[in-house]
């Protein structure tokens, strides 16, 4: 399955941004879906995943709240709808799939990466 992640940008600090994540190739209900990011100088870190039918979700602690995963089957997507923006969400974030399991420490199974679409918070 090939993945590309749109609808990144720069917003100020305490906006809003959309991320989508279009995968083809495959149908997307075969996978549970997750996003990530990496900030300049850091590793990749883990922010969401979702379900495979999208009735589970998963945050990490630093987003809970402020970010929600979500998903449409038919439509081969998955998105990331973020609010309350922070500087420190500055960071590219990549769509990943996986047909086991995306936890915030490993990606279980076979699974793919999508080119990373950049978010710019300004303070």
């Amino acid at each position: 399955v090939q993945l590309q992640a749109s609808g990144g940008g720069l917003v100020q600090a305490g906006g809003s941004l959309r991320l989508f994540c279009e995968a083809s190739g495959r149908t997307v209900s075969s996978y549970e879906m997750g996003w990530f990011r990496q900030a300049p100088g850091k590793e990749r870190e883990f922010v969401a995943s979702i379900s495979k039918s999208g009735g589970s979700t998963n945050y990490a602690g630093s987003v809970a709240g402020r970010f929600t995963i979500s998903r449409d089957n038919g439509k081969n997507k998955a998105y990331l709808q973020m609010n309350s923006l922070k500087f420190e969400d500055t960071a590219v974030y990549y769509c990943a799939a996986s047909d086991g399991s995306i936890t915030p420490s490993y990606i279980y199974g076979l699974h793919y990466w999508g080119k990373g679409t950049l978010v710019t918070v300004s303070s």
